[in-house]
């Protein structure tokens, strides 16, 4: 059949469309070559015409034409409505097995619609005559045999993130000609709403852009018109000659546009050629929070966490529990069924029906009264996507009561369903929106009618407050729920006090003495908050995110507490996630009273530790229950913590210390080299450091002209504005200058040292005139002895458990790692703590230890003297460098390339030398690890976990 052909027949034709639509469709094979439904697949099970369909709204349907994985297809009669027709054929797209294309057509026109998830739906319209364009016949072709090519190009996310950026845009430069930034984001979230009820033809034939278009013409009306149009949305009413429906009176309650230029105007119009109707809730109120919140500005280009990544709290927490009931009670109803229709008796039928729908009303009306709260809701993409899930499951329960013959019900999940409460008050408003936006959305998209009278149902349970402390300084109380979930702020707890004001910091050390430590980060008061409610029957479970460092250290109390009254059941314990718009890294955890089978990163376990770690059946090994032990205090320091720039160029440092002062002392005593992670790590970067120690007072500091006069104008203007009263008025010295590791190592000449974070475990020798910062941590020892154990595999596998982690990346801890480590007996710290040393003939330097320990004090000491001259002599090839002087005494010699081989040099360091694992290194290791098992008295065959079991339980038995 040629398109002259189709087109002359089909325009004569004035058949009803039961006489005609299979002729149609069969002709329109004809014209395109393809095979009719019948040739193509006798059976029916693929591709046939009135293929059966329960519709989401329920009822038995029958689309017209259904090819599977192409098009679901409907068709009415010439001049019919072929919007209804959509309605109808969305309906169906479940039973359809979601077809990409939904199509429909009166037989004078062909109308297809794109249907593929995640994307933003396109429209194709086909005249008759429109047949005789190849290019429009090709868009059928495609539809028949390859709808890959019609998938649009644009994705919702896509799209969710441009509207969000370019709204965010808008709504900032409002804010930069001086209106309050609070009139802003309610003025915008009143337009966002507009834009979308325009697209969702809840506005009528396009209002809101005609508005637009009218407020150019007339700039000086458009104020009186906006605020006349979104009064008349907050009641209800008309708007010159439309008819309004009754919105809401609590996004509308407050109507005062802010005065807008030509440019805005414009701006404005061209976001009505954005489809508002596809955004996607679950992103786009983290994105325009980002625009509306002045603090959040800078991240309007920044990543957000994608839907998926939040089903991972949502799902094991909210929707798995009540799925796993609903199957339980979908079996009973089906027996119930069974039993009815096999009933002789209409009285015992009666009775099987009775209880058939007693059982869905219970299951429905218990939907009904769940409730998820987040306590940090954000701009609610938590809560939505809880909606959207229970709305899911509900629409599933509703379907499946209809097909075993009972009467449709209504949806009644609904906002009600979800709790919030949000300390910042764009982002409480915004998850109202969130939450109204998702849930038209959802029942449009499933082919119900919006409930009326309002369209928006009140949303009063999204609280703005704080979630941890009242402003009186009392703890909040947070509504009862069935579950908890959500997102709280991430801010380390060495932080809290300098961005949170002393008042904040010392309310929560108040409230939550005893059950969060004061070292804590800020996300750990909502863990234990969570843990609370369910420990009083006022939650069942939670799932919050947590930056992944809660495994370890003082964070992970508040997990050890969870653990203790009720359990972990489902966790990951590292992944990646977007907080503020940053790539971080951080644990999913789901606690509480929810009988599931733990499950640690998508695989069953059998028990989930408080350090997110997993216990098997065979070895019972709960490290988390490790104490600090006395023998091993006081060792371990974390260098000190400066707050203010009192680092100096290595150049600089040496001018000044050829300089005079007043008082005839030198600028040595002032200065010293300084090392952090990076010096560990890589190569010494000679910098140095302005060190007044502990108690100097200032009268005497500056008497050291040159490094005081520095310090006066880089840091004192700076510790001046701390929050910390002590550190504005001991500004000169450092904020935390760690007189207990001076202390410690009073009478050493060398000392270890150990980045803070790093990919790689290593320990290094210092000379005692180097002063370590925050970024290393040192162990106040002498001996090889001591270095070889840390550098074991004992106690590399000790400190990976222990410690906690800096994104991907180990984090090495004074008190969860090295105070809780079990050292072999008789070489433990408190055994070396006269820190009286002995030197061998090879240069290997033993502790003072008992004569039984002291074979096993030599074999480590000399695998580990080895170990570190041999990496040593990789690290500074002799040939490679030369060894110069200081110009004071009692400092160690610089390190200086030879000019030939420097580029070479730099790329000599620790990291590079453990990525690379040369046989040479790995033989060392393991004659070290063979001299430190025998030490433990055991064999280094044993598995990782054997040895950390063996370690836990010397733990247990000393402390």
């Amino acid at each position: 059949m040629t398109p002259d052909e189709f087109i002359i027949k089909w325009q004569r034709s004035t058949l009803k469309e039961s006489s005609a639509a299979q002729e149609h469709f069969c002709d329109l094979c004809q014209l395109l070559n393809e095979l009719t439904p019948a040739a193509a697949d006798p059976t029916g099970a693929f591709y046939c015409f009135e293929r059966g369909a329960i519709k989401t709204t329920g009822g038995q349907g029958w689309a017209d034409v259904w090819k599977d994985g192409h098009f679901g297809w409907e068709y009415k009669g010439k001049h019919k409505d072929l919007k209804a027709a959509f309605v109808q054929l969305h309906r169906y797209a479940p039973a359809l097995n979601h077809p990409p294309l939904l199509i429909v057509s009166d037989m004078e026109q062909i109308i297809i619609h794109t249907a593929f998830t995640g994307t933003v739906p396109d429209q194709y319209t086909l005249t008759l005559n429109d047949l005789r364009d190849p290019s429009k016949l090709q868009l059928l072709k495609w539809a028949f045999s390859d709808p890959e090519k019609l998938r649009p190009i644009d994705t919702t996310a896509a799209l969710t993130e441009r509207a969000a950026r370019q709204f965010g845009e808008w709504a900032e430069a409002l804010c930069q000609r001086g209106h309050d930034s609070a009139a802003v984001a309610h003025f915008s979230q009143q337009l966002l709403f507009c834009l979308f009820a325009q697209d969702i033809e809840l506005l009528p034939n396009q209002l809101f852009t005609r508005l637009l278009e009218n407020g150019l013409k007339y700039p000086a009306q458009v104020e009186q018109m906006l605020t006349n149009l979104l009064d008349t949305m907050a009641t209800g009413g008309l708007f010159g000659s439309e008819a309004i429906d009754w919105f809401n009176s609590g996004l509308f309650a407050e109507v005062q546009p802010l005065p807008l230029e030509t440019a805005d105007l414009k701006t404005l119009h061209s976001f009505t050629k954005l489809n508002w109707s596809a955004i996607e809730p679950s992103i786009f109120g983290t994105l325009f929070e980002r625009g509306l919140d002045p603090k959040q500005r800078a991240q309007l280009g920044a990543h957000y966490t994608d839907p998926n990544s939040i089903m991972r709290l949502v799902a094991p927490v909210v929707l798995m529990p009540l799925r796993k009931e609903w199957q339980s009670v979908q079996k009973e109803m089906l027996q119930l069924k069974t039993a009815a229709d096999a009933a002789k008796s209409p009285a015992v039928r009666d009775k099987q029906l009775t209880k058939l729908r007693a059982l869905l009303t219970g299951m429905l009306e218990q939907l009904n009264q769940f409730r998820v709260l987040d306590p940090a809701c954000g701009s609610g993409n938590f809560l939505f996507l809880a909606l959207k899930g229970l709305k899911d499951l509900e629409h599933e329960i509703i379907l499946a009561g209809e097909q075993l013959g009972l009467m449709r019900a209504f949806p009644t999940v609904s906002p009600h369903n979800v709790l919030g409460i949000e300390k910042n008050h764009y982002a409480a408003e915004l998850a109202r929106v969130t939450v109204w936006i998702g849930e038209i959305q959802w029942m449009l998209q499933h082919g119900f009618s919006l409930s009326k009278n309002p369209i928006l149902k009140p949303i009063n349970i999204i609280e703005q407050r704080d979630a941890v402390v009242n402003a009186d300084g009392s703890e909040p109380e947070w509504p009862t729920a069935d579950v908890i979930i959500g997102n709280p702020p991430f801010l380390g707890g060495s932080k809290k006090r300098g961005l949170l004001g002393d008042d904040y910091f010392t309310a929560l050390e108040t409230i939550y003495a005893g059950r969060v430590p004061a070292g804590a980060d800020l996300v750990c008061y909502w863990f234990e908050k969570a843990r609370a409610q369910i420990d009083i029957g006022k939650a069942r479970a939670a799932g919050l995110v947590s930056t992944n460092s809660i495994r370890g250290g003082s964070n992970r109390k508040v997990l050890d507490q969870i653990c203790q009254t009720t359990r972990i059941f489902n966790a990951w314990s590292d992944e990646p996630w977007v907080n503020d718009g940053a790539a971080v890294r951080v644990s999913l955890i789901s606690f509480g009273e929810i009988k599931t089978p733990p499950v640690l990163n998508d695989e069953r376990v059998a028990v989930i530790y408080a350090d997110l770690t997993a216990g098997s059946s065979e070895i019972k090994m709960d490290v988390t229950t490790a104490k600090q032990l006395k023998e091993n205090a006081a060792v371990c320091f974390m260098g000190v913590s400066k707050k203010g720039a009192f680092d100096v160029a290595g150049d600089l440092a040496r001018q000044w210390l050829k300089l005079p002062n007043p008082h005839h002392k030198s600028n040595k005593l002032v200065l010293r080299p300084l090392c952090n992670g990076i010096d560990l790590t890589r190569r010494n970067r000679d910098v140095w450091v302005i060190d007044f120690g502990t108690d100097m007072p200032e009268s005497e500091a500056c008497f050291y002209e040159k490094p005081f006069a520095y310090i006066t104008e880089e840091v004192k203007p700076i510790r001046q504005n701390n929050n910390r009263e002590s550190y504005r008025q001991y500004w000169w010295r450092h904020a935390e200058a760690r007189p207990g590791m001076r202390a410690a190592l009073h009478n050493l000449y060398r000392f270890i040292a150990t980045p803070a974070v790093a990919k790689y475990r290593t320990f290094s020798w210092l000379d005692a005139i180097f002063l370590a910062d925050q970024a290393a941590l040192i162990i106040t020892r002498a001996d090889d002895s001591t270095f070889g154990i840390l550098h074991s595999c004992f106690h590399q596998l000790w400190s990976l458990k222990m410690g906690t982690n800096l994104g991907a990346t180990p984090r090495y801890t004074p008190t969860t790692t090295f105070e809780t480590f079990p050292f072999p007996i008789g070489l433990t710290p408190a055994d070396t703590a006269s820190n009286a040393i002995e030197t061998l003939n090879s240069g290997a330097i033993i502790p003072s230890v008992a004569s039984e320990y002291r074979a096993h004090a030599i074999a480590i000491a000399e695998a580990a003297h080895q170990l570190n001259q041999l990496r040593d002599h990789w690290l500074n090839p002799p040939e490679w460098i030369d060894r110069v002087p200081e110009i004071v005494a009692g400092y160690p010699d610089r390190i200086i390339a030879k000019p030939e081989y420097a580029a070479q040099l730099k790329q000599r360091t620790l990291t590079n030398l453990y990525n690379k694992q040369p046989a040479w290194l790995v033989n060392a290791h393991q004659q070290l690890d063979q001299a430190v098992a025998a030490a433990y008295g055991c064999s280094t065959e044993l598995s990782e976990a054997e040895i950390l079991q063996q370690l836990l339980q010397l733990n247990l038995a000393r402390a």
